[in-house]
């Protein structure tokens, strides 16, 4: 892909996660690190508890050597539901980090597992302040982090309003933000716009596809504005990695074919586009 933009284009593990909530592909990252290759793509974010044997740094460093592409992330989602990290959340959280640094300049991308939008108001705060230790104990090990909001309807940061509290409460010395276009226009607003709104906060993006029937497509197929953001991000010189994290539905079928499509659709549709 082209190597003279600002930023670079990755991909993440979540097309291939969705079959079976993890079980059709478990075990599979060697694979998928592959054809993330293949794509074209030069970076690639696993989810942190679906690695795998490559869970061991350095078997994880060998095949990104062989398949030339970078760790550019890593997921870490947890539930966060109580007022503070449960010790096992810790434990998990903390063997994150371990695995990052050994990656410099690889991001700790923090998501929370939806479980509903009851007591929001306690919840949104315990999570920002749970996101915020946590990236607290990465940066500390000089490890950068970017809290990524998600829209399902048990999401309790999915509207303009959770967006707001929970943005602006962020501990912008150890955490920035990770924009999912697809999720944004999920929860009904404009990507663009609040990226724009929020722009000092970006230091990693998501992109995905969405047309409303009833949520996410195939990566150039929906309604998400995919080349202006892109040409935004060129135009500021945002430089951090573009994550495709394509969960349209024939990534339930063939995730394999979806990411090549995706990669592809970049190179021929997107890139030339930019001006």
């Amino acid at each position: 892909m082209n190597n003279k933009l600002p930023f670079r284009f990755g991909s993440e593990v979540y097309t291939w996660f969705m079959s079976g909530d993890g079980e059709t592909h478990k075990g599979q990252l060697g694979h998928m690190i592959e054809i993330i290759a293949k794509a074209g793509f030069t970076g690639i974010q696993p989810i942190f508890t679906w690695m795998g044997d490559l869970v061991n740094p350095e078997l994880l460093a060998d095949k990104l050597k062989e398949q030339g592409i970078e760790l550019a992330a890593l997921a870490l989602a947890q539930d966060w539901n109580g007022a503070k990290e449960t010790d096992e959340e810790k434990i998990v959280a903390d063997n994150a980090i371990a695995l990052l640094e050994h990656f410099p300049g690889a991001m700790l991308n923090t998501v929370q597992i939806p479980t509903g939008r009851h007591d929001i108001e306690t919840r949104r705060k315990s999570l920002v302040n749970i996101v915020n230790t946590v990236s607290k104990r990465a940066a500390d090990k000089g490890i950068p982090c970017s809290y990524h909001p998600n829209s399902p309807h048990t999401s309790i940061i999915r509207t303009e309003e959770d967006y707001k509290i929970v943005l602006e409460s962020l501990d912008t010395t150890v955490t920035g933000w990770t924009p999912d276009v697809g999720h944004i226009i999920n929860g009904g607003m404009d990507p663009l716009s609040k990226m724009k709104e929020y722009q000092s906060l970006i230091n990693h993006v998501h992109y995905k596809d969405w047309d409303g029937n009833p949520e996410f497509v195939l990566m150039g197929k929906g309604k998400v504005e995919l080349l202006e953001i892109t040409q935004w991000l060129k135009d500021i010189n945002y430089g951090g990695w573009i994550i495709c994290e394509d969960e349209g539905s024939l990534a339930l079928e063939d995730p394999d074919a979806v990411t090549i499509h995706d990669g592809q659709w970049i190179v021929n549709d997107l890139i030339p586009k930019l001006k």
